[in-house]
């Protein structure tokens, strides 16, 4: 059974679809090149990674930040005419360093909420995150937390890991593909490694995602949820909603790359595989690869944010039964994210159920 108090509290999300009704929208104000360290590479576009060595703590250029952050008022905006009440993180400074008794860092970002915060009911988690240079993102959310917290949410945070040397593979290699950077010596883990479908929530490994996180998190939410574990044909695993993505109940929009074979538990739904992505080889991508136009934003069982230029999802997505809500967000796709990465759904209507 859910939670006494989800009824009442602020913050309630059991799905990936059902209608939203709060939302955190991320900010990339005074984003970061990430201070270098070896989880780096894995994930990292290959023609990326001498520059993410040599501007490491500095400033991404300033027209590219303003672009981004443009397009993020934008979006904001249009989820508010959608009837979504839009709440913002904090700034906070990024290129300060910090340190720990291990090692020392600079920020990057708190452009992505998706990833460093979980909602599952009325429990809101931080996310031990891997990264060194992600180690205090989520200060950034403290008010929202605080706030929601005072209003009868629930507020967790897992084990803060250490992040010693301990916890990456040093001998970790390119030529391995199978290879993950990250080791089990403790529990680390992205929310965006995670989808939610009601009491079933599927999960990856990645590089940033171990087994300990993730078996943390199923000790966490108890016998009311289904943590399943899905492989799949991913030479970079980095969070599981540009490969996997649950858009009602009884459809599934999938990386046909990535995904050879549908998991068992969607064998009766809908599949609709994703259309090659449009971004130009052009345009800058520093942290994902084009296969960020699946990072769609669910507003409910019938409408769905899609990137403005990208005439074949919003082609695909018609087809499919939806109504695509168009915004400008390249710019935005270029510091790693999308729509579903850029936003944290603190409260959706629904209550938990079953889908399988």
């Amino acid at each position: 059974m859910p939670h006494p108090a989800a009824s009442a509290s602020p913050v309630r999300s059991y799905t990936e679809w059902d209608p939203l009704e709060e939302v955190i929208v991320g900010v990339v104000d005074g984003a970061c090149f990430p201070g270098w360290h070896l989880a780096l590479p894995p994930v990292l576009p290959a023609d990326q990674h001498e520059r993410f060595r040599r501007m490491a703590g500095q400033p991404f250029p300033a027209e590219q930040v303003a672009a981004a952050a443009a397009e993020l008022d934008e979006f904001a905006h249009i989820l508010e005419c959608e009837g979504v009440t839009v709440r913002r993180p904090e700034p906070i400074p990024q290129d300060r360093p910090y340190r720990t008794l291990d090692w020392t860092s600079t920020g990057m970002y708190a452009a992505m909420p998706r990833d460093s915060l979980l909602v599952v009911g009325d429990q809101i988690i931080e996310c031990p995150m891997a990264w060194r240079s992600r180690y205090y993102e989520t200060l950034a959310y403290r008010p929202l937390l605080k706030e929601y917290f005072h209003g009868g949410a629930r507020w967790t945070a897992a084990p803060k890991p250490e992040l010693t040397d301990e916890q990456f593979d040093q001998d970790w290699v390119e030529s391995d593909p199978v290879r993950l950077v990250v080791t089990e010596f403790e529990p680390t883990f992205d929310a965006a490694d995670f989808v939610r479908c009601g009491r079933d929530i599927f999960a990856q490994r990645s590089n940033v995602t171990n087994d300990f996180g993730i078996e943390w998190l199923r000790r966490q939410l108890g016998e009311d949820y289904r943590v399943h574990v899905i492989e799949f044909a991913d030479a970079h695993p980095m969070h599981i909603d540009a490969t996997l993505v649950p858009l009602a109940p009884g459809k599934l929009l999938i990386n046909a790359e990535r995904v050879p074979e549908v998991p068992r538990q969607f064998r009766d739904w809908d599949v609709l595989a994703a259309p090659e992505p449009v971004i130009p080889d052009s345009h800058p991508l520093y942290l994902t690869s084009k296969w960020i136009n699946m990072n769609l934003l669910v507003l409910d069982e019938q409408r769905v944010v899609v990137e403005r230029q990208d005439e074949p999802m919003i082609a695909a997505m018609k087809e499919f039964g939806f109504t695509p809500i168009l915004c400008d967000f390249r710019n935005f796709n270029s510091f790693g994210g999308s729509f579903h990465c850029a936003t944290l759904d603190v409260r959706r209507s629904g209550a938990l159920e079953s889908y399988f």
